[in-house]
């Protein structure tokens, strides 16, 4: 068990940005697994960079997790709407 400890970080991103980019896919429509990993991850770095200048604040506490997953599926919906305006 702790071989895994250092690990763990990245594991919890990884997962983070799973669900954040699943979550985002279905509100947004299409995504295949690597994408939505992808998406959910940057939307992870995003939207953690939105709470810390104030510019993102939930209006609910839904505790650690929750609020993780949360800022990370606004940060993804934003990198989604994003890539979808660029790409026109």
């Amino acid at each position: 068990m702790g071989q895994i400890q250092p690990y763990m970080p990245i594991i919890i991103m990884v997962v983070n940005g799973l669900i954040a980019g699943w979550l985002a896919g279905l509100l947004l429509g299409g995504g295949g697994l690597i994408r939505n990993l992808i998406v959910g991850i940057i939307g992870a770095v995003l939207g953690g960079l939105l709470v810390q200048q104030g510019l993102l604040n939930l209006p609910f506490n839904f505790g650690t997790w929750g609020n993780q997953i949360a800022v990370s599926t606004v940060g993804a919906l934003i990198v989604i709407i994003l890539a979808r305006i660029l790409g026109r």
